[in-house]
């Protein structure tokens, strides 16, 4: 009888890593999908280079800035490079936490200079645009790019979630009926890490809410699923396949044909809604703490990018209220 191969060290301790990512850390599916992608990558290299009988404690920044070499020669772009970098310094965190390896070799390695890209971010009175035409929008109506709207309804939730609530595409499709906290004027968000927080619920998406829900309501129980009527997604699929629940990439292509239609910008997506609501949130001055919560952001410097796409507002707060500047 032929025998098993057996794993290298390498590749048993990059799955032990993403089993603790995956069970442990509660991150998410998208998160360990691409952490699982770099470091097996990795792994299979380091087997490559040290042998099937390699130790992972002989592994030296050396090897890990020739890793990111290899990645440029395939093809891969500076950004890519990043992104496997900080999954290879987090699996190393982990080994040295663990006591399996002495230091973490990944920090001697610098992380590629990245161009800083600041994303476009329509203006208030475009997203309201939008909006406003999502209003009055009729079933299977046609749009610029020949495809109708599947539910106006629904996708007017969307765009008033993602942009009123400024939550992720993936906290959107995350809202169950019972995320909504009518009471207390909010939803209730499970971010990253399973982190919850309230966000308040506006006038306009609540209004449109309160017109989806007994449409929703009513297309499930003609489909047969009427125990999903009072529970399970708030968003659900026209198909009304499996649980019902819509998935990112129907909202992406959801937020994109829409945002075509109504001659907004090519490159829009979800996250553009996101930023928008925080940059359009600082420019009537809202404070960045208070943004920082409601986006769920971890630090503050994540949230401060926003700033830079206000630059235009500070200089007119500064020459209008410094007594130095009139």
């Amino acid at each position: 009888m032929e025998q098993a191969t057996k794993e290298s060290e390498f590749h048993e301790l990059a799955e032990r890593f993403l089993a603790m990512l995956s069970n442990e850390r509660g991150a998410s599916e998208h998160t360990v999908r691409a952490y699982a992608r770099e470091i097996r990558n990795f792994a299979a290299y380091l087997g490559e280079t040290f042998g099937q009988e390699g130790r992972i404690g002989r592994v030296e920044h050396t090897h890990i800035r020739s890793y990111l070499g290899v990645l440029y020669e395939r093809g891969l772009t500076k950004a890519s490079a990043a992104r496997a970098l900080a999954a290879v310094r987090s699996w190393f965190k982990w080994l040295a936490k663990e006591k399996l390896v002495e230091q973490n070799p990944a920090l001697l390695v610098s992380t590629p200079k990245l161009p800083k890209h600041l994303p476009r971010v329509p203006t208030a009175e475009e997203v309201n645009r939008v909006l406003n035409s999502l209003e009055g929008a009729k079933q299977n109506e046609k749009q610029m790019e020949g495809e109708p709207i599947a539910w106006p309804e629904r996708e007017r939730v969307i765009f008033e979630l993602l942009y009123g609530c400024g939550i992720r595409n993936s906290e959107l499709v995350g809202l169950n009926l019972d995320s909504v906290k009518w009471g207390d004027e909010a939803i209730l968000v499970r971010g990253k890490g399973r982190k919850e927080r309230l966000v308040p619920l506006g006038d306009e998406a609540a209004i449109a809410l309160r017109a989806y829900l007994p449409i929703r309501a009513e297309r499930l129980k003609a489909a047969g699923k009427g125990v999903l009527q009072h529970e399970g997604p708030l968003l659900i699929n026209v198909r009304m396949r499996g649980d019902c629940r819509l998935t990112t990439r129907s909202v992406g292509r959801i937020v994109k044909a829409i945002a075509l239609s109504r001659g907004l910008a090519a490159d829009v997506h979800p996250h553009t809604l996101r930023h928008a609501f925080g940059t359009h949130m600082l420019e009537e001055g809202a404070d960045l703490r208070a943004i920082q919560e409601m986006l769920g952001h971890e630090r503050l410097s994540t949230t401060q990018r926003y700033t830079q796409l206000t630059v235009g507002q500070v200089q007119r707060v500064y020459d209008e209220t410094h007594p130095r500047a009139k």
